[in-house]
């Protein structure tokens, strides 16, 4: 019996863009018409910037407002919890497969279909008359920025390679640490402009103007390409994956609540589920049929199970350290969610500049950049718990500063160089899908983040009489744990590649980006 659903493959006239045929090649991508290099690819990379800057920014601005959606909605915590976890769990689920559709059937197709749910999604939201309905948007607009995530990576791949790629996947970097970190802050003065019972509404409507532009930008700006052959739905893999990341993320997502004291059975559920995925996806391959996951991405694809387990540790610590710095600011020290998000500023300008940076660095000096940005991460966290424990109260935020700006500075050159290293060596006809896994490491590492660590926040907190200093130097000691694995990870592979005598080993033939597949979009 079949268990697949083909998917359609399109004709166009439109000029098709089509990415180098050599091996490794190092040329921009070019017009498959003149053979010269695309002239608006870094616009089309501004608009997919723009649009990733606004999902990602989505997983956190919205935890600043959630006390007066709470008071407005006349909701439970538990319910307005979904708000924020509902949008998390969604935009996890849809990755892979968003990947992989973007890579049968376009990419720049699924990005303007995923961008413009988005938008509608962002109205829906801000409009919401009950907790309910607010919800059940969320959980759309998770569900469209999952869509659509992958696409970004894929696009670069598509659009860059060679030291034009790394720039661009600098420029990417900048993006997901900046919009991670500058969530509290902008929340904050959305909240601040918007006064009144429903300012809330604006920290969605906010999208609409920017999704609007971005799309129109889109439309004229991606290239147009077709798929280079047909491509074909694994559906049992998608229920497999499906099911088996519902398993793990559920529990994380429901941490708040109580969900991993109840919930902790499906861990191993999950577990089970994603090793029988494994099975199913290695048999696909076998028969020759198209797998929703190729196992080849990774043992064979150069770095990309190094690259993709490094991300997934250090975003336990990345993404978790925000929630217990804005309890923190806010709860112990009395901060406003303006002087909240004020106060760990610094990590976002440091992070910023120096991802921008790394993107130009990393073709030449490859996971030693990774390493110095880790090694940089741990000792300005570090020095930032030592501080906010010892410091004196009132000075406390402004003597952390200069170790958060440190520590943004290591996480620059931790994200963007790590996005190159692990993708550079995938064939660029499953770009879509390798970006959907990477993403999903992040998205799961950051779950687990989100709910560990403020976990340990309040287990120290109320052991301790409610000592807010120590309960926050703890939290971020644990985060530090799981950026210090991820370390080890990335020192490994840095010796393995000096001693092949080069910053980055050169990809091996059968995964370098072949003319089959150039036009693959």
């Amino acid at each position: 019996m079949r268990y697949s659903l083909t998917l359609s493959t399109y004709r166009r006239k439109e000029p098709l863009v089509t990415s180098s045929s050599r091996p490794g090649g190092r040329t921009p991508a070019t017009d498959a018409r003149s053979g010269e290099a695309d002239p608006r690819r870094w616009q089309a990379l501004w608009v997919t910037l723009v649009a990733g800057f606004m999902i990602l920014l989505d997983v956190t601005i919205v935890a600043v407002a959630l006390p007066s959606m709470q008071r407005d909605l006349h909701a439970s915590p538990a319910e307005v919890q979904w708000v924020v976890s509902g949008y998390a769990l969604t935009f996890a689920l849809a990755l892979v497969l968003a990947g992989r559709l973007g890579d049968a059937i376009g990419r720049r197709r699924v990005f303007l279909l995923a961008l413009s749910g988005f938008v509608i999604c962002s109205a829906a939201a801000g409009a919401a008359p009950t907790v309910m309905l607010l919800a059940v948007a969320r959980l759309a607009q998770g569900l469209a920025a999952g869509c659509l995530a992958p696409q970004n990576s894929a696009l670069i791949q598509q659009l860059f390679t060679g030291a034009e790629r790394g720039r661009a996947f600098g420029f990417f970097g900048a993006t997901v640490g900046i919009s991670s970190a500058v969530g509290p802050i902008t929340g904050g003065l959305i909240l601040a402009l918007a006064t009144g019972p429903q300012g809330w509404r604006w920290i969605f409507y906010v999208n609409l103007p920017i999704g609007v532009a971005a799309v129109l930008l889109g439309r004229r700006l991606l290239p147009r390409v077709r798929p280079g052959r047909r491509g074909h739905l694994d559906v049992p893999g998608v229920l497999l994956l499906g099911a088996g990341m519902l398993a793990v993320m559920f529990p994380l997502v429901q941490a708040a609540s109580g969900g991993i004291a109840r919930l902790w059975w499906l861990f191993p559920v999950g577990a089970v589920v994603l090793a029988g995925f494994a099975g199913w996806e290695r048999r696909v391959v076998g028969r020759g049929s198209e797998p929703l996951l190729d196992p080849s991405l990774f043992t064979r694809t150069r770095g990309y199970a190094t690259g993709a387990a490094v991300a997934t540790l250090y975003f336990i610590g990345f993404s978790g350290v925000w929630l217990v710095f804005a309890l923190f600011f806010q709860v112990g020290l009395g901060f406003t969610p303006l002087q909240s998000g004020l106060a760990v500023t610094p990590f976002a300008v440091g992070s910023a500049g120096a991802a921008v940076v790394a993107g130009r660095l990393v073709d030449r000096l490859g996971r030693v950049l990774t390493v110095c940005g880790l090694i940089a991460v741990i000792a300005g966290l570090g020095a930032a718990a030592l501080l906010l424990r010892f410091a004196p109260t009132e000075i406390a935020a402004w003597a952390a500063a200069p170790a958060l700006l440190v520590g943004g500075i290591g996480s620059g050159f931790v994200i963007s160089p790590n996005v190159t290293m692990t993708l550079r060596c995938v064939p660029v006809h499953m770009a879509g899908a390798a970006g959907g896994v990477l993403q999903t490491g992040q998205r799961l590492g950051g779950a687990v983040g989100t709910a560990a660590l403020p976990g340990v926040y309040y287990l120290v907190l109320n052991s301790t009489s409610h000592d807010f200093r120590t309960a926050v130097a703890a939290a971020i000691a644990v985060a530090l744990v799981a950026i210090a694995a991820s370390l080890a990870i990335a020192a490994m592979d840095w010796r393995r590649d000096a001693r092949s005598a080069v910053a980055i080993a050169p990809c091996p033939p059968e995964t370098a980006h072949s003319h089959t597949h150039a036009a693959q979009g």
